[in-house]
């Protein structure tokens, strides 16, 4: 096999001196400085935000340019800084309030600052990484405007030739947006999304149509995410459960309108059996104020059956699933129908807006034929969605449920752990799992759950245990207590009790056994990651265990800014160390154009370099290394092969 490898290798190299030039390349490619890596989590739908904090680096391009025109302070960049966040709109904009001659003298200096920026974005890159990231319409003519510029006194007359005829045929504008992208996928080398693009939030699909574009980029699952992947794979309870988080923060639209899914047959069943009670009036923001009455009430009975349904189905799995050891959350069967009060750890508590319809107390699991009908259908839309089946692959070609990158662990949760700092056991089939194993089977099962879409098997059944298992590593609480939320009245019932890695975290002891049962023992590695929301407003830090463990959710989705104080953070990882970024609200893509605003974020710097990074210390580098030394070996022995 070696061999075979080596005889493939030179057919991509088919004489010495070409092997000799690539080594030569990748070796001076090691010695560049490491690129910008941009992590964000927790962004749960609001893709306005997002797309935002995208498009300025977390603040990198406005840095970026205060440092490329350090000398030119007259030089109005907060109006740069917008062409390049939204060329489109902004073009637009001094379309409409310029006459030609003004706009085409606009033009002309916006391209030779944008070219300014260019060039300095692109300094730490190789020329062919550069070339890559030019648009293929344009590569040409940037290409020559890029590397000569008007400063040759022989060639301006080329140049001015190139302005006017990209004035004359209309190209300026389309050149201009094409070149502001460009300087985008410059300034941020690579994007990580540490889980949680979906639920809460208005319009999760815009999201990850916006990932696709990115360059270079990877997911790490959140549990929201895993909930909506479930429902590809087939899972009726995340079904209902994805169906009932949608209607609860009123969000239905999404299904309906984003994804095409034809939730009519399951209004008509919701409002045939329920009415609508305070205790699921859905959670609405402000930018809910066009729903109707009507369409509250929709929301309110579609929770209630949803939540029926899934309190059916849950009970279904854990009695198929003893391993998961849930049965205390079959809570169906422990609820006496005489005086409508239900059993919880050996106490009785009365049960409060408890409507079941459609539930037999002698066999209180068992679904109607009607209700087996629905499913079955909705299970149908889900898996036939043309979009929604892009999507969930998405997340599945570019997501994993952990990540190892440049020495940190990226995993949106955490791992469970016992009381004593050990880590807790989950065992089936005969095995046990723990640590770093039991993460590496999590990510099995969730690949396996695709394989089977028509039954309720092993795999597909532990997508939902990720979603609210006590062991699972992107939940983290003993039990999800949304029954007793909805109907039990004491809130002592509510509490969620976290896993205790959640409270042992914040000792670096803790964080290095983690970190070191990934396999990672560099003294400048992190743990990153989001699911819980930090509390900025209470003097919560995200970072914590002496720098091992940075949260970086902060807030994207409205639902959790009152909690969290801010809008959001991300992290930045540029070749001079780590920095946080907390973003305050933003208003709207309307006021950053006409008034060239942009979100109002704080940097803190986690921690700095003694010396700069090189490509040669990241994954990638790592990854080159191994090729320079298989062309070395090749070089050397190159007439054996």
């Amino acid at each position: 096999m070696q061999t075979k490898y080596y005889q493939l290798l030179k057919e991509k190299f088919p004489t010495k001196e070409s092997v000799l030039t690539e080594i030569i390349n990748l070796k001076a490619i090691l010695e560049l400085p490491k690129g910008t890596e941009h992590f964000m989590s927790d962004l749960h739908g609001e893709f306005t935000t997002f797309n935002h904090v995208m498009r300025n680096g977390s603040g990198s391009i406005k840095a970026k340019l205060q440092e490329c025109f350090a000398d030119a302070p007259d030089k109005d960049l907060d109006e740069l800084a917008v062409l390049i966040y939204y060329p489109t709109d902004k073009l637009n904009l001094e379309k409409r309030r310029r006459d030609k001659e003004s706009l085409e003298k606009w033009y002309v200096q916006q391209l030779e600052d944008m070219l300014t920026m260019t060039r300095f974005s692109s300094k730490k890159y190789s020329r062919s990484k550069v070339r890559r990231a030019l648009p293929p319409q344009y590569q040409y003519i940037l290409e020559e405007l890029l590397y000569d510029g008007n400063q040759d006194f022989d060639k301006n007359e080329y140049y001015q030739s190139i302005l006017d005829n990209l004035l004359m045929l209309n190209q300026m504008s389309s050149l201009l947006r094409e070149l502001a992208i460009t300087i985008q996928n410059l300034v941020v080398d690579h994007l990580h999304i540490v889980g949680d693009i979906y639920d809460r939030g208005p319009e999760p699909d815009k999201i990850i149509e916006r990932l696709m574009w990115a360059p270079s980029v990877d997911i790490q699952w959140g549990n929201h995410d895993i909930l909506w992947m479930a429902a590809l794979a087939g899972s009726k309870v995340s079904i209902a459960g994805l169906i009932r988080i949608s209607a609860r923060y009123g969000y239905l639209s999404i299904l309906e309108d984003h994804y095409g899914i034809n939730l009519r047959p399951f209004v008509e069943y919701a409002e045939h059996y329920y009415t609508p009670i305070a205790a699921f009036a859905p959670k609405l923001k402000e930018n809910h104020l066009e729903i109707s009455e009507k369409e509250k009430d929709r929301m309110n009975v579609v929770q209630q059956a949803a939540m029926i349904l899934q309190s059916k189905l849950e009970g279904q799995l854990y009695e198929r699933r003893p391993e998961f050891e849930m049965d205390d959350r079959i809570l169906l069967k422990h609820i006496d129908p005489d005086n409508w009060s239900v059993q919880l750890n050996g106490e009785s508590y009365s049960l409060k807006n408890f409507h079941a319809p459609t539930i037999d107390f002698s066999a209180p699991l068992c679904l109607t034929q009607e209700e087996h009908q629905l499913l079955n259908q909705l299970r149908q839309s889900f898996q036939t969605n043309e979009k929604f089946k892009r999507h969930i692959h998405f997340l599945l070609n570019k997501g994993s449920l952990y990540l190892i990158y440049n020495n940190n662990l990226l995993l949106h949760g955490g791992i469970s752990m016992n009381e004593d700092g050990t880590f807790s056991t989950f065992h089936t089939g005969g095995r046990t799992y723990q640590g770093r194993q039991f993460l590496d089977f999590c990510e099995q099962q969730v690949y396996k759950s695709f394989k089977r879409k028509d039954t309720d098997d092993f795999a597909t059944d532990f997508l939902w245990y990720l979603w609210c298992g006590p062991k699972s590593p992107l939940f983290g609480k003993n039990a999800m207590k949304t029954f007793e939320r909805y109907y039990l009245e004491d809130k002592r019932t509510h509490v969620e009790v976290k896993d205790p890695y959640y409270l042992m975290r914040d000792q670096e002891e803790i964080c290095l056994k983690v970190l070191h049962e990934m396999g990672i023992y560099s003294d400048n590695s992190h743990i990153i990651s989001g699911h819980i929301p930090v509390k900025e407003k209470d003097g919560e830090n995200p970072v914590k265990a002496n720098r091992r463990l940075i949260v970086i959710d902060g807030g994207y989705s409205k639902a959790y800014q009152a909690t969290t104080g801010i809008a959001g953070y991300t992290l930045l990882f540029n070749s001079y160390g780590l920095q946080l970024v907390a973003h305050q609200p933003f208003e709207s893509i309307e006021n950053a154009v006409m008034n060239k605003t942009d979100i109002l974020s704080t940097k803190r710097l986690v921690e700095s370099v003694d010396e700069r990074l090189r490509v040669k210390d990241t994954t990638i580098g790592e990854q080159l290394q191994i090729e320079v030394d298989d062309l070395e070996f090749l070089f050397e022995y190159f007439e054996q092969f």
